[in-house]
């Protein structure tokens, strides 16, 4: 039992006692060492009289019950004899004590002894001795009593420095992906698994406001552990929170541990905090009246385990998290409502271009679907990352954009063109170009608008490429553009059927079209992509609709 107990003190302090027991017993005195409960960790004699530590260190510690000795003083005269020093405190009460018991003490005219303040140096060599004791045994237990308090402030300093590493690690975890094509449950439920690992709860949800059966409510988007919270409960939980925002809190923190709850609550809830998500129309001070306008969405955390209750430290972190979260929903928002504008804009431009020939409307919206089909088949068979589909289907949506420069008589003419007029069209892959590569976010479509009139055997233009010099985007774009023209009436021709499009396309491989591209097009599902660009309600495999695709295409700009 007494090495166990001594294992509770670290290695230095045990050698620093035992160093001070041994300068005890030459100096002729007895010394031990207690814990809280009474029970010997160091016990030195110096053989000349024997101590009854149990009854003395009883006596200490029921005198030290009773409040005699709650005044925290460190040393103390017990009697004549003995002396006892706090070495550390826990709480306000000792955690160990140390005692030395001098044995017979010599006396000295006019001294008191009994009182520590009164001892003083005399001519008498024992009790000079004795006076140099009780000055070491202050030394002892003042510097025990520091270097425990520097090294127990040295251990907090490192935990708090740990915990503000891990929500600092938190917050740039959230911050590195907080990217606008991630979608609202996706990065907040990461929120949730992230501060699950931090923050030791039952449970942790997220809610944003949402329309359901049009009216504006909370609905669980994210969530870690116990989570209960149905729409009711999300209501009550708003305006708690809105009504605790207007007194001028920072957040609703209720628990039964230092006052009854402030709330009623379901019996399965001890602690509870909640964090509001603010959205973009922040609130001023003058305005906490009207929280509940602002709030886009909330935070909860339900039953702290490792503590009684969340403290500011918990709120100072989920406030942070919840700040970057609502940050991250505005964001979204807003960069969904700049891609719709942008969306629309571009398509505008495309039906613009479009509505200069009654015959070739929608040719531009088929083009990007087949060209995108292609490259989806491609991919099957090569490396090709989606944000190259996307750029390719961007290109067919844009390929023609450049005829926006070219003479509607031109475009419109019902015949054969002249030298110069077919000049004069052919000039519309470079003026498109011109156009998106003023553009940043457009200049890798540039490639399939560029190139999409080229030929394998060098007769395309602008440029007469040949084989591989031809970019795969306007390859893909190239073929796409011919299937649809082909299949499309004009003024000067009836539309082709498929069965002979893809005749035509089949006796061009090798001359005018890429044979990998062009077999990959072939082998594939040519009815189903039939009716997708006839319907243009579906993607391919009919898994999303065309402006899905889109606004996906279009997050390939953002990055």
């Amino acid at each position: 039992m007494l090495q166990d107990i001594s294992e509770q003190l670290s290695q230095e302090q045990k050698l620093q006692l035992e160093r001070f027991a041994d300068q005890v017993t030459r100096m002729g005195g007895n010394f031990s060492v207690c814990d809280a409960e009474g029970r010997i960790i160091i016990n030195y004699s110096c053989g000349r009289f024997t101590t009854d530590w149990e009854a003395i260190i009883e006596s200490y510690l029921l005198e030290f019950e009773t409040c005699a000795r709650k005044d925290d003083r460190e040393l103390s005269v017990i009697d004549e004899r003995v002396w006892a020093g706090v070495l550390s405190w826990e709480s306000c009460r000792p955690e160990y004590i140390a005692f030395i018991d001098r044995g017979q003490v010599p006396v000295k005219k006019d001294s008191q002894i009994g009182n520590a303040s009164n001892i003083s140096f005399g001519e008498d060599k024992e009790l000079h001795t004795y006076e140099i004791l009780y000055e070491m045994f202050s030394l002892l237990v003042h510097k025990f009593n520091w270097e425990t308090k520097a090294l127990r402030q040295a251990e907090k300093f490192t935990v708090e420095l740990s915990q503000v590493y891990e929500e600092l690690a938190l917050i740039h975890k959230l911050s590195a992906n907080m990217r606008v094509n991630s979608t609202d449950a996706n990065y907040l439920q990461l929120a949730c698994d992230s501060l699950t690992e931090i923050v030791s709860v039952e449970g942790i949800a997220i809610l944003l406001e949402q329309s359901v059966d049009n009216e504006n409510c909370l609905v669980l988007t994210a969530g870690s552990g116990l989570v209960d919270i149905d729409l009711q409960m999300a209501t009550i939980l708003r305006s708690r929170v809105a009504s605790e925002i207007a007194k001028g809190n920072e957040a609703l923190l209720d628990s039964a541990v230092d006052a009854p709850f402030k709330y009623n609550w379901p019996e399965y809830i001890r602690s509870i905090i909640v964090v509001p998500l603010f959205g973009k129309e922040r609130m001023r001070l003058s305005d906490r009246g009207e929280a509940d306008n602002y709030i886009i969405g909330i935070m909860v955390g339900i039953n702290r385990l490792d503590k009684d209750d969340f403290d500011s430290a918990d709120l100072k972190l989920f406030n942070s998290v919840a700040n970057g979260c609502a940050v991250f929903v505005e964001n979204v928002r807003l960069f969904r409502d700049l891609q719709e504008l942008f969306l629309g804009s571009l398509k505008a431009l495309t039906s613009s271009i479009d509505a200069k020939d009654q015959y070739t409307r929608g040719h531009s919206e088929r083009v990007a679907i087949i060209a995108q089909w292609i490259a989806q088949r491609y991919a099957e068979q090569e490396h090709l990352e989606a944000e190259q589909i996307h750029n390719i289907y961007l290109a067919g949506l844009l390929h023609d954009v450049g005829k926006i420069g070219i003479d509607e008589s031109v475009l419109k003419k019902n015949g054969r063109l002249t030298v110069q007029e077919y000049d004069c069209i052919k000039r519309h892959p470079v003026i498109g170009a011109s156009i998106l590569s003023e553009i940043k976010q457009m200049r890798d479509i540039v490639p399939g608008v560029l190139h999409h009139h080229e030929r394998l055997d060098g007769a395309g233009y602008p440029h007469g490429l040949k084989g591989d010099s031809i970019p795969l985007s306007g390859k893909i774009v190239g073929l796409a553009d011919s299937f649809d023209a082909m299949t499309s009436a004009r003024l000067y021709r009836a539309a082709m059927t498929c069965e002979q499009a893809l005749g035509e396309i089949k006796k061009g491989l090798g001359t005018q079209f890429d044979e990998k591209v062009g077999m990959i097009f072939l082998n594939s599902d040519i009815n189903h992509l039939w009716q997708i660009i006839q319907n243009q309600t579906s993607e391919a495999y009919g898994i999303k609709s065309v402006s899905v695709y889109d606004s996906q295409a279009l997050e390939t700009l953002a990055r």
